[in-house]
């Protein structure tokens, strides 16, 4: 019979009173028979902890699934580039930017992760288990980016080979996914790799610093006709104010780890903003600041 609430004062006087009677076994005293169980052998018994519950394991995105929403990712982006080799780099880059966090989550006990593609937004790199700390969220938010320029190689070799500008177009929009996604915005990974040194400094650091490059990013969205993109963005920040200070008082990072976090941070948007530049380059006759122009116009500004 299920007991409410309510119940709990009358139920605990009811046994109270029992405790008080006599409970004295009453029945004769017999030796033991054959069958009956050892004391220590019960004793052991109700002693036993149970075994620990298994984490639940997520299952598999359907094959179905993952094809159509790759087809249609794909599609998108050939809608909006108008080149079916810029598109499929860009896919190709999302695949590898993605492959980065799932393999350092892995190595860090994380997985088994997976992949997701989401139609007309990006891909997701899904971990089973949080990470153990701060240090290994931002290794994980940075491996993405640093491991996803490898997808340009084949783009500049095939460059190189045939010398078709659409392969090095393709190399620097692979170049730009991972250079925005360092952008410290919600949920970008540059909030998930700088954030947590910002609480370092001072909790409300954080949620001040991502909330205003927020509004700017989505800003840029909305009057760079990026209309998708700023609409989402716009929802992670509304979740991101909502949410308040993300990390308890000073988060966990040390200050050693807080350091090493914004060297790597500032290391990878580095080389992140220097391969797309490299890219250009060929484009401009080899000069980089003709290639750092061309690229702030491909992003809307400068115009």
């Amino acid at each position: 019979m299920a007991i409410g609430p309510g119940d709990g004062t009358v139920v605990r006087a009811h046994l109270d009173a029992m405790s008080n009677t006599d409970t004295t076994d009453q029945t004769p005293h017999r030796t033991p028979g054959p069958w009956d169980a050892k004391p220590e052998a019960t004793s052991a018994r109700e002693t036993a902890p149970a075994p620990a519950a298994e984490a639940p394991i997520e299952k598999d995105q359907s094959l179905v699934w993952a094809m159509l929403s790759t087809a249609l990712m794909g599609g998108f982006l050939w809608w909006i580039t108008g080149s079916a080799i810029v598109a499929g780099a860009v896919l190709i880059g999302l695949f590898v930017h993605e492959a980065g966090h799932a393999l350092a989550m892995n190595k860090l006990g994380m997985g088994p992760a997976r992949i997701y593609i989401i139609p007309f937004l990006g891909g997701l790199a899904k971990a089973r288990r949080e990470p153990k700390s701060e240090w290994d969220g931002v290794l994980v938010s940075l491996a993405g980016p640093a491991f996803g320029l490898l997808a340009m190689i084949p783009f500049v070799g095939v460059w190189m080979v045939l010398g078709q500008g659409d392969w090095l177009m393709g190399a620097f929009f692979i170049a730009m996914l991972n250079l925005v996604n360092l952008v410290p915005a919600p949920p970008l990974d540059g909030s998930k790799a700088l954030g947590p040194v910002l609480t370092r400094v001072h909790p409300r650091l954080e949620q001040i610093v991502l909330l205003v490059i927020g509004v700017a990013v989505v800003w840029w969205g909305l009057t760079t006709g990026r209309f998708i993109l700023a609409a989402f963005l716009a929802l992670s920040v509304f979740s991101h104010l909502k949410r308040g200070v993300w990390r308890a008082a000073w988060g966990t990072l040390s200050w050693p780890e807080a350091g090493k976090s914004l060297a790597l941070y500032l290391l990878t948007l580095a080389v992140c903003a220097a391969a797309a530049v490299g890219a250009l380059m060929p484009m401009t006759g080899g000069d980089p600041a003709g290639a750092v122009q061309l690229g702030l116009n491909y992003l809307g500004f400068g115009r």
